[in-house]
């Protein structure tokens, strides 16, 4: 099987390019598309391309592909350099994708694998989102996604190339940016943080079950039930904030320094200082049900959440 890959130098797609390379099967290719040049491994170089202009992308390059993961987004747009912050998701986000998914299917590549948000669910729920759920994309990242989203399967009808989106939740894992990385970095610190009074309830993904699930979606013969099919998936193993840190605490083999403060001064501090979105993340519900991916394809995580916390603190 021969594989393309995007966003190969990211997060998630360095992790999946991994994987493949680790999995020493001979019968798997891998073609890695980036936006900057890395190199993989002594004899694998991924190739460059431009998500933002793929007019002069040659799209022999995607010639006999079976799968492609499309891993590579745009997740962050400064309001202060861009006037429309919307155009700018959408121009990567939804318009290349879409773009790219017609050059799959002119090189004739049979299941394109599309990596979507939680986000367009909602940035919170009442219950349990399932693929069912009504739809609600909560910010412009999470729209644009789902932008894509339609267009995919609309490109699915048309030309007989399989689609399958996934929407995973908070990804956690070595080498994760962002958030989960600062929190990491403030635990091995012993930091006091004061979350210990946080009674949700969140879902999340480790990198490893959700690499799993991605390599499961592009091998048709693997998850022929996959076909133009919206997966929503995590470990499940739901946890409270308070709960999660704890967790990260003892897998750093630290001691947990969570303060039990009231909510409420914190919520006035974060909105005078405009992170409402941390807030929501920090104290709101936010759970995936992802029996789906469990009854449809069988799929069961291949770690559970302390491992991986595990193997994100030995960085």
């Amino acid at each position: 099987m021969k594989i393309c890959l995007t966003g190969a130098s990211g997060f998630i797609g360095s992790a999946i390019s991994r994987s493949l390379l680790e999995s020493k099967s001979s019968e798997i290719i891998l073609l890695p598309l980036s936006r900057r040049s890395v190199r993989l491994s002594d004899d694998l170089k991924s190739t460059e391309i431009d998500l933002g202009d793929l007019s002069s992308f040659e799209s022999e390059k995607l010639q006999g592909c079976d799968s492609l993961i499309h891993a590579a987004a745009r997740a962050h747009v400064s309001k202060s350099k861009s006037c429309s912050p919307l155009s700018e998701y959408r121009k990567i986000n939804r318009d290349a994708t879409l773009e790219l998914a017609r050059l799959a299917s002119n090189a004739g590549i049979k299941r394109f694998v599309f990596l979507s948000s939680i986000g367009v669910n909602g940035a919170s729920s009442k219950s349990s989102f399932t693929e069912n759920a009504v739809i609600a994309p909560h910010d412009d990242y999470s729209l644009s996604k789902y932008e894509a989203e339609i267009g995919l399967l609309d490109i699915a009808k048309n030309t007989g190339m399989e689609v399958v989106i996934i929407r995973p939740p908070l990804v956690y894992g070595p080498g994760a940016p962002g958030n989960f990385k600062t929190l990491v970095k403030w635990v091995k610190k012993s930091i006091p943080m004061p979350f210990g009074s946080i009674h949700n309830c969140r879902s999340f993904i480790a990198l490893d079950n959700l690499i799993d699930f991605v390599l499961l979606c592009a091998d048709k013969e693997k998850s022929p039930k996959a076909a133009n099919e919206v997966f929503l998936i995590s470990d499940g193993e739901d946890v409270s904030t308070s709960e999660f840190l704890s967790k990260v605490s003892s897998a750093c083999g630290v001691k947990s320094r969570l303060i039990p403060m009231p909510i409420k001064p914190i919520v006035v501090v974060a909105r005078l200082l405009g992170r409402e979105d941390i807030l929501r993340r920090l104290f709101g519900n936010l759970q995936v049900d992802s029996s789906k991916a469990r009854e449809l394809l069988n799929w069961r995580p291949v770690v559970t959440m302390d491992k991986q916390l595990s193997k994100s603190c030995e960085l």
